[in-house]
């Protein structure tokens, strides 16, 4: 893993592949870390395909270069270190994988920089393309955690204990006794990064209009909700038992994509395929980012 100087931050990063390879950032989500794509990131490299694996900000070895900067975390501004990050790469174009977190911040880098997005992988959060009105009762009911951040004591109860709020997320979002207890334990040492909490509570007040997002992102985010489709080769991965997200709140997400567009849902698994089926997960990441499927 090096270290990279982009923007606010200095961002830990890991590379596989050639060099001269067509370049592909994997971006993890949330409660998780940069390893998620251990399973995948291999098999895209020997395809010939340059793999970049960035920490976001908040999590493992990303830090913050100021000090004083405020420790934001809506998806625009992740977009915007994820552009950081790519003209010092020197990365004119390149394709973008994002599970959770990550999968919107592919979609905020479409919507704001086409020209330099080839194509997006999106795994198991829906689009906010459009805007994110409030959900149906089901569905805010598995959101329970997002009100719970924008209270006091909730706050309080996550500074208090950020891996056991992580770990019960782990529990509830794929089926019954999916991961090992020694794997969270190596992926919450990236949940000991002192920004995490509050990156954190900001991403997911900033959503509900409870926090401002950071103003310079304004204009991306203000791009997102009014922008109802994209056009772009497009895939979206979804676990057939998702614990967080509905079935039913993945059925409107072809609308959303007039250009070449695959949804794939994968039997028995939850909210982390690249974690529950990595196999399946490379497999279809291979195809499609060398072309080979849409």
């Amino acid at each position: 893993m090096r270290t990279i100087d982009a923007g606010d931050l200095l961002v830990a990063l890991e590379e596989q592949g050639p060099e001269d390879g067509e370049a592909v950032l994997l971006l993890h989500g949330w409660p998780d870390d940069a390893s998620t794509w251990d399973g995948v990131a291999p098999v895209l490299a020997a395809s010939g395909l340059r793999v970049l694996v960035p920490s976001l900000r908040g999590f493992g070895g990303t830090r913050f270069r100021d000090d004083a900067a405020p420790r934001l975390g809506n998806s625009g501004v992740h977009a915007l270190d994820m552009i950081a990050l790519a003209d010092a790469l020197g990365l004119e174009r390149f394709a973008v994988v994002g599970h959770d977190w990550g999968s919107n911040i592919a979609e905020a880098l479409a919507v704001g920089w086409p020209e330099r997005v080839e194509r997006i992988a999106m795994l198991s959060t829906p689009p906010r393309l459009g805007g994110m009105p409030t959900p149906p009762f089901e569905q805010a009911q598995l959101y329970w955690y997002h009100w719970f951040m924008a209270t006091p004591r909730g706050e309080k109860a996550v500074r208090d204990d950020p891996h056991g709020f992580a770990h019960i997320h782990w529990e509830n979002w794929a089926p019954k006794g999916w991961f090992d207890e020694a794997v969270f334990r190596r992926v919450a040492r990236a949940f000991d990064n002192p920004d995490w909490v509050d990156v954190t509570l900001h991403s997911y007040r900033s959503r509900w209009e409870n926090a401002a997002p950071d103003p310079r992102s304004e204009w991306l985010e203000t791009k997102i909700k009014t922008t109802t489709t994209l056009s772009l080769p497009t895939l979206f991965i979804k676990g057939d038992v998702d614990g967080v997200t509905r079935q039913e709140s993945f059925a409107p997400i072809p609308k959303k994509f007039d250009g070449p567009f695959e949804m794939v849902g994968l039997p028995g698994v939850g909210h982390f395929p690249q974690r529950e089926a990595p196999r399946d997960v490379a497999a279809l990441l291979t195809g499609f980012l060398n072309g080979e499927r849409l």
